[in-house]
């Protein structure tokens, strides 16, 4: 029996509001709508939605995954035993996190003693979950000197290169609030540049375009709110505002 968009959307846990959007841009499409315009939906529109969230968890957004499942070589099965794959990649290393939280943790209780060593378990930088896009973007050559230079660092460094990214990001979700334009908040934004450029080289127009992509890609987007909600937003503004100003 077919069901109606508020019953989907109370079933796979999304709004009404999402289902539409799907609709609107031709990524999932209700198999009736009817005189009154009620959108009814299939099991094998279900089965597709499932698709689209398995897609989404993964950190794909919404332009790729129509692409891929829209393409005549898109083989559902195959699909959902890559998705399996990534998944259990996933929670391996979300486990290998969660036990170096629990032991910082007792170590700031003074319950147990951590060794350096200790203290990054699960951090891992030598992989780069857009690496691909990053290519496709920019080009090969550029992605390889950077991933040469993150390469060449030894764990503790790369570790310490982390941690140098995440005090930037800490640092601008605290102005986000503030005009992109500002002094400070233009001073903050040269840190990130400046940093970018220490593994990479980018020129003013690339950092505005990487910039824009943070508001683009809602993998990139979702990923940099984890610090402020905005942010992403405010350092596009903000990166596009150093690039006017320091055209070469």
């Amino acid at each position: 029996m077919p069901l109606k968009v508020s019953e989907v959307a109370e079933l796979a846990g999304i709004s009404v509001r999402t289902l539409h959007h799907y609709d609107e841009i031709g990524l999932l499409t209700p198999e009736e709508v009817t005189e009154a315009g009620y959108r009814l939906y299939s099991d094998g529109n279900l089965e597709t939605l499932q698709q689209i969230l398995f897609f989404k968890e993964l950190g794909f957004p919404l332009k790729h995954i129509k692409e891929i499942m829209s393409s005549p070589s898109f083989d559902r099965q195959e699909a959902l035993e890559l998705h399996r794959k990534m998944l259990l990649e996933k929670r391996r290393q979300l486990d290998k996190m969660i036990a170096t939280i629990t032991k910082t943790i007792q170590h700031t209780r003074g319950e147990i003693q951590m060794s350096n060593k200790e203290k990054f378990e699960g951090f891992d930088f030598s992989h780069n979950p857009y690496e691909k896009e990053a290519r496709k973007r920019w080009g090969d050559e550029a992605v390889d000197k950077a991933n040469a230079k993150v390469g060449s660092l030894s764990k503790d460094e790369q570790a310490a290169w982390g941690e140098a990214m995440n005090a930037i990001y800490t640092k601008l979700a605290a102005l986000r609030g503030s005009s992109p334009e500002s002094d400070e908040s233009q001073a903050a934004i040269k840190e990130w540049y400046d940093f970018l450029n220490r593994m990479g080289q980018y020129s003013p127009e690339a950092f505005r375009g990487l910039g824009q992509m943070y508001v683009d890609d809602e993998r990139f987007t979702r990923n940099i709110d984890q610090f402020g909600e905005g942010l992403a937003v405010f350092m596009r503004d903000a990166m596009a505002v150093y690039a006017d100003r320091h055209q070469e």
